[in-house]
């Protein structure tokens, strides 16, 4: 049975990033699909709590980085729901032990791109096809995809440097789901976030304070989760028009150039 309602699936979406962003759709009135790689009975709270908003979630343990987990996570969404509207590829890993590149190894490596470069790759096309099949069966919906990757992709750090690849490729990738996609009336998206609190940045928390508070960004304040979140829902809703494969930087000015 196919759901009247518009679903969202959110990897990474039980904390941090991904959470903001599933709380914003689920205020469209979005049911949620959360992913991530923790089990189920250790998400509990963050599902009750929005269930007891009356937000329709269900939880699709799995890794992204495993060919078996993506297949699992888009099959739970079909039985579930029956549909698919939007995809957010927000899971990601840092570099593990944060090595110099003089030192990095290629296990570290290769974790780092099956997580947040050929897992999200391979994510879409499932859904994609997934999403194409609802069209081809006369489901009226307004589809999307949007990759969430990082500054990152643009600012060096020689000690992350598996990651900032994966970051900067994520561009390319939505440029080609973009082009791809367009015949089906698919948008693509990128969101670029800045330095947002997150479990992510919990271990540099006192760098970026005083980072931030020695000008860092335009803004000086930290990123929240909440920032994002808006940000991800403003292109779902189409109210950025004419802008498929487009970036949106949410970093509180830190990108302009200053003297």
């Amino acid at each position: 049975m196919t759901s009247s309602i518009r679903v969202a699936l959110i990897t990474g979406g039980a904390r941090g990033i991904g959470l903001g962003i599933a709380k914003s759709l689920a205020a469209d009135g979005y049911a949620l699909a959360l992913n991530g790689v923790r089990a189920e009975d250790q998400v509990q709270d963050v599902l009750k709590a929005l269930r007891d908003d009356g937000v329709s979630v269900v939880y699709c343990q799995g890794d992204v980085g495993s060919p078996a987990d993506r297949q699992s996570v888009i099959q739970k969404v079909r039985s579930e729901f029956g549909r698919l509207d939007v995809l957010v590829n927000n899971a990601g890993i840092t570099s593990p032990g944060r090595k110099d590149l003089l030192e990095a190894d290629e296990e570290s490596f290769d974790r780092v791109v099956a997580v947040n470069l050929k897992g999200p790759y391979f994510l879409t096309q499932l859904a994609a096809n997934f999403m194409i099949d609802l069209q081809d069966a006369g489901i009226e919906a307004e589809p999307c995809v949007v990759n969430v990757s990082s500054i990152s992709a643009e600012f060096v750090s020689t000690n992350r440097g598996d990651y900032c690849l994966t970051k900067a490729a994520t561009g390319m990738a939505t440029k080609l789901w973009a082009t791809r996609l367009a015949e089906f009336g698919i948008r693509v998206y990128e969101v670029q976030p800045g330095v947002i609190r997150s479990d992510m940045t919990s271990a540099v928390t006192e760098k970026y304070d005083q980072l931030i508070a020695d000008g860092l960004t335009l803004e000086k304040r930290w990123g929240e989760p909440a920032d994002i979140g808006r940000a991800v829902a403003t292109l779902v809703r189409g109210d950025i028009p004419y802008a498929t494969g487009q970036v949106l930087h949410i970093d509180g000015g830190l990108r302009i150039p200053r003297l």
